[in-house]
């Protein structure tokens, strides 16, 4: 490459409003006369309209709170027989298309009876369900939420 090839960004200088009437912004240095906004310290906080009601006290206000905890998935002791393994976990389920996403804590709950035996490894299960599976012969492990550590204590 050579010298006179070389593509550097235009300089330009930096504006200097407000040092003498002959620099071109002089005098009011592009402030317009008097009022609030020719101060310095001078101008409106954010959102003000003039003294009009302000649109964000104007808009209705949600109450309440967003939670961030994850929604709780709930499946039916009835679809378990939808799936084919015995054992079942959050990963069977998502396959079986029972839950959106294989990691959200699912809670089972009796619903549809249950005759195959299955052994349940959830992140929780009401008592009458846990008792539908020890019925049909299966077991229930509750575990934590897959992603963490998946360490079961039987609960049964």
């Amino acid at each position: 490459m050579k010298y006179n090839e070389l593509q550097m960004p235009r300089q330009t200088k930096t504006y200097r409003a407000g040092r003498g009437i002959a620099a071109g912004r002089g005098k009011t240095a592009g402030r317009g006369t008097k009022g609030q906004g020719s101060r310095k310290s001078g101008g409106v906080r954010p959102g003000f309209e003039g003294g009009q009601m302000p649109l964000y006290m104007r808009l209705p206000k949600a109450r309440g709170f967003k939670s961030k905890r994850p929604k709780v998935e709930v499946v039916y002791t009835g679809q378990l027989e939808q799936i084919k393994k015995a054992n079942i976990d959050t990963i069977a389920l998502f396959e079986a298309g029972l839950i959106r996403r294989p990691y959200v804590p699912v809670k089972l709950v009796l619903g549809g009876d249950l005759a195959s035996k299955k052994d349940v490894r959830l992140q929780g299960a009401s008592k009458a369900a846990q008792a539908a599976i020890k019925k049909a012969g299966g077991s229930f492990n509750k575990i934590e939420r897959l992603g963490r550590s998946t360490k079961a204590s039987d609960n049964s």
